[in-house]
């Protein structure tokens, strides 16, 4: 036996996520992957980039902060290496470039902003075989701060995918306008018209807690109805009662909602009444692709940690 450890930094524009992994490898068997350690930081980039094109001087410093941790964190789990991904709010910064070459100094953390078209394949490579069966269709939805995921699902293999600018923090600050939705609303209904046996796939935090809320039988999918009727339940608090009563993180009480409402509109343009919640992201695509680059190139990977 075997155990490699890979580490997945997510910077994202709600939260900045550390994920530690460990890939046990064993002769004759598929490689199997195992979580170790996930850390998350309630850093909204979004906030500022959406509202005023660029991340300000004080998340500057807690983002740095953030990632200098992130580093150490890594040497203390052993992790072989690492990769760095930025999305949708640091996609739009102005002063993204800056930001890299700092934490690049300070940290020593290298940062790949990827484009919305990559970060749906790298999502798309999580590991969804113990949800996804051939004969049936899926439409996977990872919901963000700055955008959300579409990828299609037929016969057990992708048949297309797509990323659009609509996301929690986005909505909370109304920036998304009704001919927008109508845009998401064409592109899944003519990409899922066609198949008959479809559900939903949902990804991201929000929906790791609504589906942890709900009490459901780990591996059973959370219904239309309920979903629906969370939502309404969801909108009937205050943001106060959400924290007070429900137990939610402050920086998940109001994100919540316009989450809840995008995957609602998914299924509703879906026709799906199932949802499943395999809880896993951004973070998992990144270390399957880690291991399966490592282990294809010799481990000549770019972010080989050297303390």
């Amino acid at each position: 036996m075997k155990i490699r450890k890979f580490a997945a930094i997510d910077i994202g524009s709600n939260a900045i996520r550390l994920l530690v992994a460990n890939v046990i490898e064993e002769e004759n068997k598929k490689p199997k992957f195992k979580k170790s350690s996930l850390v998350r930081v309630p850093i909204r980039l979004g906030q500022d980039v959406f509202t005023d094109g660029m991340i300000s001087p004080k998340n500057i410093e807690r983002m740095t902060n953030a990632m200098k941790s992130y580093r150490l964190l890594m040497d203390i789990h052993g992790v072989e290496t690492y990769m760095a991904c930025a999305t949708s709010a640091m996609r739009e910064a102005k002063n993204r470039e800056a930001i890299v070459e700092k934490i690049k100094k300070k940290a020593g953390i290298d940062i790949d902003i990827i484009d919305g078209k990559r970060e749906a394949e790298i999502i798309a490579f999580t590991d969804l075989h113990n949800v996804i069966e051939k004969e049936k269709d899926y439409l996977y939805v990872d919901v963000g701060g700055g955008s959300t995921e579409f990828t299609i699902f037929s016969n057990g293999k992708i048949k297309t995918s797509r990323s659009f600018k609509i996301g929690t923090v986005r909505l909370l600050n109304k920036m998304v306008n009704d001919s927008f939705w109508k845009e998401i609303e064409k592109w899944v209904k003519k990409n899922t018209k066609d198949l008959k046996r479809l559900s939903l796939i949902g990804s991201g935090g929000n929906i790791n807690k609504l589906y942890k809320m709900s009490g459901t039988t780990i591996g059973e999918p959370l219904s239309y109805i309920f979903l629906n009727a969370q939502y309404q339940f969801l909108q009937s608090l205050s943001y106060e009662e959400r924290i007070s009563e429900l137990g939610l993180n402050p920086d998940r009480a109001d994100v919540i909602i316009p989450a809840t409402r995008i995957y609602l509109s998914a299924c509703k343009w879906s026709g799906a009444r199932k949802i499943y919640v395999p809880k896993i992201g951004l973070a998992d695509g990144i270390i399957k692709t880690l291991f399966f680059e490592t282990s294809k190139n010799g481990k000549n990977a770019s972010n080989i940690l050297s303390f």
